[in-house]
C-alpha cells in the first residue's frame, strides 16, 4: 500500500494567535480614518524594513519589502482615492505615482536614501490623518 502523508500546519504560539485576533478586532472596529492610518503604517513599516535590508545587503528580502510598500501605495492608498473630492485627490494620486517611481529607482540603484525620502513623505501625510482622527475622537 502506498504511504499516505498528512501535512499539518505549524501550531501557532499563543502570542501569534493573540496578535492575529487583536489585528482582526482592530480592523473590524476601526473607523475609515483609522483604517487609512493603518494602511499608512503598513507602508511606513515596509519601507523602514526595506531600507534596513538594503543597508545590510539582503537583496531578496529588500526586494520583497519594496514590492510590499509599492503595492500598499498603489492598491491601498492610490486606488482608494475619491477623485470627486476635488484637486486634493488628483494631487495625492500624483504624489503616490512619484513615490512609486522613487521606490523603483531606489531598488534599481540600491539607494536607501530614496526609500527614506518616500517614508518621510508618508509619515508627514499620516500625521495629518492622525490629526483628523484625533478631532473625530474629540467630537465623539
Amino acid at each position: 500500500m502506498p504511504r499516505k502523508e498528512v501535512m499539518f500546519a505549524q501550531p501557532l504560539s499563543a502570542a501569534a494567535v493573540y496578535g492575529r485576533v487583536a489585528v482582526e478586532t482592530g480592523i473590524a472596529d476601526a473607523r475609515p480614518v483609522q483604517l487609512l492610518i493603518m494602511v499608512y503604517e503598513g507602508a511606513i513599516e515596509a519601507l523602514a524594513r526595506a531600507a534596513a535590508l538594503m543597508r545590510s545587503g539582503d537583496v531578496a528580502a529588500k526586494n520583497a519589502a519594496i514590492t510590499r510598500a509599492i503595492r500598499i501605495i498603489d492598491e491601498g492608498l492610490k486606488a482608494t482615492l475619491d477623485h470627486r473630492a476635488g484637486d486634493i485627490g488628483a494631487r495625492l494620486a500624483e504624489l503616490y505615482d512619484y513615490m512609486t517611481h522613487r521606490l523603483l529607482l531606489a531598488n534599481l540603484r540600491g539607494d536607501a536614501a530614496l526609500i527614506d525620502e518616500v517614508r518621510e513623505l508618508l509619515v508627514e501625510i499620516k500625521s495629518a490623518w492622525d490629526e483628523v482622527a484625533g478631532r473625530e475622537l474629540a467630537q465623539a
